[in-house]
């Protein structure tokens, strides 16, 4: 036997039914926290030194996902004309 229930409640409905903490107090200070931080050392960001790291890492990222995907082909390329013989 096979039965389906559809219950239709707000998240917070959720929580409460299921016994889950409210943790968006928790969330609204901590997000104030970071933005506080942020706001306090934005004078000493540097954004192109920022964007220098980071798209160097998208670069070397993107170049190990090329290499594994050779490498893979290349695999599968050298064991395509083979069979087993037992």
């Amino acid at each position: 036997m096979k039965v389906t229930v559809n219950v239709e409640c707000t998240p917070e409905e959720a929580r409460t039914f299921l016994g889950l903490p409210d943790v968006q107090p928790l969330n609204d200070y901590m997000m104030s926290a970071m933005k506080d931080r942020m706001a306090q050392n934005v004078h000493s960001m540097q954004p192109e030194e920022m964007m220098k790291n980071w798209s160097s890492l998208g670069v070397t990222a993107q170049d190990q996902f090329f290499k594994l995907m050779q490498s893979a082909a290349q695999a599968s390329m050298s064991s395509f004309g083979k069979t087993d013989k037992k």
